[in-house]
Parts: C-alpha cells; structure tokens; sequence
C-alpha cells in the first residue's frame, strides 16, 4: 500500500494520489485492520515512538513544517529502516489525519502483537483492565495512566475501543508507543489470569472493602467496566479483591478512566510502601 521502495522519498501534490486515499482511510477501523497499521500524528508522540523502538513505515511531512531536530532524528530513523519519507502540503496532510490544523509530521505504523500470549506479566507490578470501554478518549487517558503509574500496560476485555484509532493514539499522548496493550474475551483472559500469579481488583459496591486500606498484592490488575454499565456482576466476583470509594457528592460513581487512575496510584502507593 505504501510502497516498494526503500529510503523512498516522495514529493505528493494531489489530493487524488492513491497514497492520500490508502493514508486517509487508515482513519476507519475497517481499513485498519485489513492493512494492520494505524496513524499516529505529532512530533511529540512520533518521537516518544521512536525513543520506545517503534520506527513509522512511512512518514508524512508537511512541506511547511519548521526544522527541528528531533525531526530530522526522526527521518533518519525512517530512511534507515527502509521506510518511505513523503511530502505534502498541509491541506493534504489535514485530509489524511482528519484534522484542520494539523501537526507537520503523521506517522504509519504496523499494529502491535494484542494477544495476551504476548504478554509478561511479571514485567510490571500493576496493569490496568478495561472491560467494555467504548470511549476512545477514555482508554488513551487510560494508557497514559498505565504510563505514569509504571503499568505494564492495558487490556481490553470484550468488546472495547480500538486502541489504534485515530483518536485513541492522540489521547495516549505516546502511551500507545509506551505501554503493552492486549485483547481479549472474558473467558480467554480469566483463564489467562488464573494461570499464573495476579490479583484481579475492581471497585465495587458488592462486599467490598475501603479502597485506602484494601490488602493490594503484586502483580495487581486493576480493572473498571464501561461508562455507563459499569461492570458485570459476574466479572465483580471473580476478582480477588472489591473495593469502595467514597463519593461525598450528588454523583454515584467516577468517569471509568479517573477510576482507573485513582485506584491505580492507590496500589502504587500500597505497593513502595511494603503493605500490600
């Protein structure tokens, strides 16, 4: 789709060129997963790709863009791969990322390895399950949860947003580049679970425990259900652990990914400090 060539680059003026049109549709999750790549746009988070081992297949650059040297580390990293280097104007660059003013550098990159068999879960003391999440807002803040409290990173039970929208990637702020992310159904990642060490916690009104004082144990997987619904009573006790915030207000319950985050540093807290 993006080319033969090695160390290519292209100079792209039409809006019609069949490159614009296989980059733009990279924006639907259909096209996405029948290429097994995904866009990622700013020097920022392309950067924080890079410093992480993950180097674009091709790279878009606004013919407007300033110089900058973490972009020019960034197209020698390109040129070295064998990755494919492409100039366009910033209107095409706006249709292909879908926004109106758009950063002077987007990135294509393969789809990561989800599966749960990938992961290590002994590499992170903490990750974070999100089951049913359907904002993808939501689950980039997520990633950059898991990024900050030192998880080792996200897995989505059912069916949860794509981790490598458009949206979601932005919303990470590089967490996408950072963080392990996995899929799975239900029933596949209980049995994962159950294979090995891992505390399964969630928070829960149903014979549940202060979340300040809860016996948190390493590796601990925090997980929240979806916005609305919240999670399955079936899923609530399967975990090991169910613990309960306070809610001194008029609302019932906290946005699914600000749940993550407060219980997140709470088992962090709970971890360096030798009590869980």
């Amino acid at each position: 789709m993006m080319g033969e060539r090695s160390d290519a680059r292209r100079i792209i003026t039409g809006f019609s060129n069949p490159t614009v049109k296989a980059l733009r549709a990279l924006r639907e999750k259909k096209h996405r997963k029948a290429a097994g790549k995904f866009l990622a746009e700013g020097l920022r988070l392309l950067t924080d790709a890079r410093e992480s081992g993950h180097i674009p297949e091709t790279l878009v650059l606004s013919d407007k863009r300033d110089p900058h040297p973490l972009l020019s580390e960034l197209e020698r990293a390109v040129e070295a791969s064998g990755g494919e280097i492409i100039e366009t104007s910033p209107d095409i660059l706006a249709k292909i990322t879908g926004k109106d003013n758009p950063q002077a550098v987007a990135g294509v990159f393969a789809e990561f390895d989800t599966s749960l068999a990938a992961l290590d879960r002994t590499s992170a003391d903490i990750w974070l399950v999100a089951q049913a999440l359907r904002d993808p807002g939501n689950l980039g803040t997520m990633l950059r949860t898991a990024d900050a409290i030192g998880a080792g990173g996200v897995i989505l039970i059912d069916d949860c947003a794509d981790p490598f929208s458009v949206e979601t990637v932005r919303a990470s702020m590089g967490a996408i580049f950072t963080r392990r992310v996995a899929r799975a159904e239900w029933a596949d990642f209980e049995q994962w679970l159950r294979g090995g060490e891992g505390q399964l916690v969630a928070a829960s009104l149903r014979d549940a425990q202060p979340y300040r004082s809860a016996p948190y144990a390493a590796p601990c997987f925090v997980m929240v259900g979806n916005e609305s619904r919240g999670l399955p009573e079936e899923y609530e006790m399967a975990c090991d652990l169910r613990v309960t915030m306070p809610m001194k207000g008029r609302a019932d319950s906290l946005n699914a990914a600000v749940a993550a985050a407060v219980l997140g540093y709470e088992v962090l807290a709970a971890l360096d400090s030798g009590s869980a």
